[in-house]
């Protein structure tokens, strides 16, 4: 495992949205932590207001030797519970930025990685993608760990659900933000096939994951995530391979912790659909990102760390 030490700053911000209520004396704000204040009614209320991303906080960069590839990671160390961030599709291990010093700072052992073919880790092969949650259970014995908070995004949750169902003794809690868990069973996929139009995959992915209030409000935010999901996947995506056929049965076998979210505007998962999952995750507890889409650990960060964080600290 061949590691270094890093520290760094990366440039972002905080998100305030607003409503106007019409007939009213004020406006409302809501701020990126969910809350709200009242505005005069003769100014006009904010669009959007973007801040800086926070500094990061000191972490190690290595490449972890696993069976049949090696993975480019980022963990912040310390004694405390860890927690590992599973990327989206269209991101890497390095589009946690909101996060890493967040969590590090509530005294968690902050962790994020590449899948196979993203950015940092071996460019894989679709001939022999590999089974992403048995890299991840390989990852967490290279690093030590034994039980973890697993924190995943869209097609992140695939593989935090897989190996919560190959491993529920190493789980601790299971976030999942706007995932389509990749259930098999035909209701679900008569419902997504309602969803979304033919032309959606053809689609720039800003449009796919960001929703309208950000890519109104936030022009140096958008094209920041666009960089991202450019430098993503240099070569080839890969497509891994489950352990679980993910089915409703599947997923009312699941008794860890559970906390499943999405953006009112996700274009993927909206809230309907996250209730549709939810009915078979019974003790799931269930959290609808205001004036956010797919990407909502992106658009609006302080809400989500906050209900991550207290949710995780629960358990």
């Amino acid at each position: 495992m061949d590691e270094k030490r890093t520290a760094g700053g990366i440039g972002r911000r905080d998100l305030l949205a607003a409503a106007t209520v019409a007939g009213a004396a004020a406006a409302m704000a809501v701020g990126a932590d969910g809350g709200g204040k009242a505005l005069a009614a003769s100014g006009p209320a904010p669009m959007w207001t973007p801040v800086p991303l926070p500094p990061q906080a000191p972490a190690k960069e290595g490449l972890a030797e696993l069976p049949g590839t090696r993975l480019w990671y980022w963990d912040t160390g310390g004694t405390g519970a860890p927690v590992i961030f599973l990327h989206a599709g269209t991101q890497s291990g390095a589009g946690w930025g909101y996060q890493q010093p967040v969590f590090a700072k509530a005294g968690y052992r902050a962790i994020g990685y590449s899948r196979r073919g993203y950015r940092g880790s071996d460019a894989g092969d679709n001939a022999d993608p590999g089974v992403a949650s048995e890299d991840l259970h390989a990852l967490i014995g290279v690093l030590g760990l034994d039980r973890v908070h697993l924190v995943a995004a869209a097609h992140g949750g695939y593989f935090a659900i897989d190996y919560t169902l190959s491993h529920p003794d190493k789980v601790r809690s299971l976030t999942v933000l706007s995932s389509l868990m990749g259930i098999q069973d035909a209701d679900y996929k008569a419902v997504n096939a309602r969803l979304r139009p033919k032309f959606f995959a053809d689609l720039p992915h800003d449009f796919q994951e960001l929703g309208p209030s950000y890519r109104a409000g936030d022009p140096a935010g958008l094209e920041a995530w666009n960089t991202m999901v450019h430098e993503a996947i240099p070569g080839t995506r890969i497509d891994p391979k489950l352990a679980h056929q993910i089915t409703w049965a599947a997923l009312e076998t699941i008794r860890v912790p559970t906390l499943l979210m999405t953006g009112d505007a996700d274009l993927y998962t909206p809230p309907s659909l996250l209730r549709m999952q939810a009915a078979h995750i019974p003790h799931a507890q269930v959290e609808i990102i205001p004036e956010a889409a797919h990407s909502a650990n992106w658009e609006r960060p302080e809400l989500f760390n906050r209900l991550v964080l207290d949710f995780i600290a629960k358990h």
